[in-house]
C-alpha cells in the first residue's frame, strides 16, 4: 500500500499565511513573489540567504556528465539547496514544548553562533 504526503499548494499556503497574518491575500501574494523573486536573485549572484532559525539556501554546482545510453553530454549546472536548521529541525521532530526552557537557550544560542560563523565565512568544528 503506497502512501502518499499531502500536499499544499501555492494558493493554499498563501491563503493559510493571510489567515493567520490577518493580511489581504493580495498583500501576502505581493510579499510571496517579492520574496522569492529576492530569494532567487541573492542565490543566482552566489549569496547564501540565511534566515535564523529555519534555514539556508545556497547554490550548488555540478560537474557535467555523460549520458549513459547516448552520444551527448550533459553540461555542467547548478542547483538550489536548503539546508534546515538544527532549531527547525528539532521542532519538526516533536512537540516544541517537550524541550526544556534550558534546552531551548541552548539551542538558540547554537544557533546564533551558527549565524556568526556562516557570516564571516567560518566553519564550526565537528
Amino acid at each position: 500500500m503506497e502512501t502518499t504526503n499531502p500536499r499544499v499548494s501555492k494558493r493554499e499556503f498563501i491563503s493559510r499565511v493571510a489567515t493567520r497574518s490577518g493580511l489581504p491575500i493580495r498583500v501576502v501574494n505581493e510579499v510571496y513573489e517579492s520574496l522569492l523573486g529576492e530569494l532567487k536573485g541573492a542565490v543566482s549572484c552566489g549569496e547564501a540567504v540565511v534566515l535564523t532559525s529555519f534555514g539556508r539556501f545556497y547554490r550548488q554546482d555540478h560537474k557535467g556528465h555523460k549520458v549513459r545510453f547516448g552520444k551527448s553530454n550533459i553540461d555542467d549546472y547548478v542547483v538550489l539547496k536548503f539546508s534546515a536548521s538544527s532549531s527547525f529541525n528539532r521542532r519538526l521532530g516533536g512537540n516544541e514544548h517537550d524541550i526544556s526552557p534550558e534546552t531551548y537557550g541552548a539551542i538558540e544560542d547554537a544557533d546564533e553562533f551558527d549565524s556568526v560563523t556562516e557570516d564571516r565565512g567560518l566553519r564550526a568544528a565537528s
